[in-house]
């Protein structure tokens, strides 16, 4: 009984975790059985492709079916007038010629596809306008037409029900995987922090900084996505572009933190410069998460306070350390590899200080003007 009492909380936590998928699977769905309709009742010759177009077309967010449904009209178009243009001009009565045509319908498309993928669907389409008269009985202008129509009906289809069904804005999405990279941020820079007072090895850095790359290129591709959806007017939110371009300088910070952090502070500052780094990643982490809850929540960004000091803190240790004339004796390498860590915090506290402003205008408040930073 338990088991059978414990099912709708299963059942709950499935459709919460993976919310995405279950929207996706219900558009998607959605998509197939309204072309079908639509196709039968328009009887159009192959309702088939008209489905599988809709389908194509019913992507992740608006902003990846607005380019699939550009993408597949465009090279079902390009390919329907070339192709249908050789099958009417070149007599194919025979198998041989029918080989032969569709040999010279396919090479230049295929070539167009390699140069611009945007022509993907031209080569199919190529091959369904000169083989689908051999079914249909038809002519090749009529089966160019009939592609054409087939496609389009089937395109504005999944466009519009991804606009209508569960419509999952790419704008929303950039926002989300910008919060989920903060919060790899902040675990990255705590693992780096931990190499100036202990051991790092090269490999750990490497796993840290292949996962701070994929996040940033995942972003990447969801900016690209979100800026299809400004275009068409589809959003009015923001420009999450600055926040998205705060965080690659933020990656960047972290390679310099990264390969500084590959060596142990020198043994005679290590006692004074480590309580200080310890206070200031556990600061600046805390930060980033506080911001990506409220990129989340969209809500105003966490105070700069903590961090603000711990900056100040270390800054303060190492003019100590400079004013004793402890840096005179120290070997030309480490003597750089302090000031490698002295710029890569530089950096990386201005981009703080970015990353409250966009984090504040994602959450609809007016951009933050710089003396008001550090409040």
């Amino acid at each position: 009984m338990s088991r059978f009492r414990s099912l709708p909380t299963i059942l709950r936590t499935m459709a919460r975790d993976h919310r995405a998928a279950l929207r996706l699977s219900v558009r998607v769905t959605a998509s197939a059985v309204l072309s079908l309709i639509i196709g039968q009742s328009l009887h159009v010759p192959l309702v088939l492709w008209t489905v599988l177009t809709a389908i194509i077309v019913t992507q992740t967010s608006i902003g990846r079916s607005l380019k699939a449904t550009i993408d597949y009209f465009i090279g079902t178009l390009g390919g329907a007038v070339f192709a249908g243009a050789v099958a009417a001009l070149i007599p194919h009565e025979s198998e041989l010629a029918v080989l032969g045509v569709l040999a010279i319908a396919m090479a230049p498309l295929v070539i167009l596809a390699a140069i611009n993928p945007s022509f993907n669907a031209a080569t199919a389409t190529a091959a369904i306008v000169v083989l689908a008269p051999t079914i249909t009985h038809g002519t090749p202008i009529e089966s160019a037409f009939y592609r054409v129509v087939e496609v389009a009906l089937g395109a504005l289809t999944g466009l519009a029900v991804s606009l209508t069904v569960f419509p999952a804005r790419a704008h929303t999405l950039a926002v989300e995987d910008a919060a989920r990279m903060l919060d790899l941020t902040a675990q990255a820079l705590e693992d780096l922090f931990a190499g100036f007072t202990g051991g790092l090895d090269m490999a750990a850095i490497s796993r840290i900084q292949e996962r701070l790359g994929k996040s940033i290129a995942r972003l990447d591709v969801i900016y690209a996505e979100t800026k299809r959806e400004r275009m068409s007017q589809l959003i009015s939110e923001p420009d999450p572009g600055p926040l998205l371009r705060t965080l690659l300088r933020l990656r960047h910070d972290l390679v310099i933190v990264g390969r500084a952090a590959m060596i142990p502070l020198p043994a005679f500052v290590r006692p004074r410069l480590g309580a200080p780094l310890a206070r200031l990643a556990g600061a600046a982490a805390a930060y980033l998460r506080d911001c990506s809850a409220a990129l989340i929540a969209r809500s105003i960004p966490p105070p700069l306070t903590a961090a603000e000091t711990a900056f100040e803190a270390y800054v303060a240790e190492i003019g100590a350390i400079r004013q004793e004339g402890l840096t005179r004796s120290m070997p030309s390498d480490e003597l750089e590899h302090l000031f490698t860590l002295g710029f890569a915090l530089d950096q990386l506290h201005q981009h703080f200080r970015d990353l409250r402003q966009w984090v504040a205008e994602q959450g609809g408040e007016p951009k933050v003007a710089p003396e008001q930073i550090k409040a």
